[in-house]
């Protein structure tokens, strides 16, 4: 069954609600940037903002992962690895994670597993 487009722009209302929810309480600084996740049917990307400076520190994306024959939910763990090396090149440890107003379900867990695996704590 196809979704019409009032279903769909109700479904990123409510996302944008959401997201808008969890920004006022989260807040990205130099020493313990923001973690934000952005997750489309295809893809997820990850990134490391300071939002006093307003810049990107470090940022990861399915684009990069190089592997085949694996699931999207082992991908976004796969993002949430690399992301976690690159933060540590920069001497990042710890975060702040905004999950982007989805659920923390599925492949937004898999991802902040992976950066957890990676040695980085939120």
């Amino acid at each position: 069954m196809a979704k019409t487009t009032t279903e769909l722009l109700a479904r990123q209302k409510v996302r944008a609600r959401r997201h808008r929810r969890v920004r006022r309480k989260v807040m990205g600084m130099p020493d313990r940037p923001r973690l934000t996740v952005f997750r489309s049917n295809k893809g997820i990307y990850a990134q490391m903002i300071d939002d006093l400076g307003g810049t990107t520190i470090v940022s990861a994306s399915s684009l990069d992962v190089k592997e085949s024959g694996i699931n999207k939910t082992q991908v976004a763990e796969k993002v949430g690895e690399l992301l976690a090396a690159r933060a540590k090149e920069k001497n990042i440890d710890k975060v702040v994670f905004d999950r982007g107003g989805y659920l923390y379900h599925g492949r937004v867990k898999a991802l902040a597993d992976g950066a957890r695996k990676g040695g980085i704590k939120f």
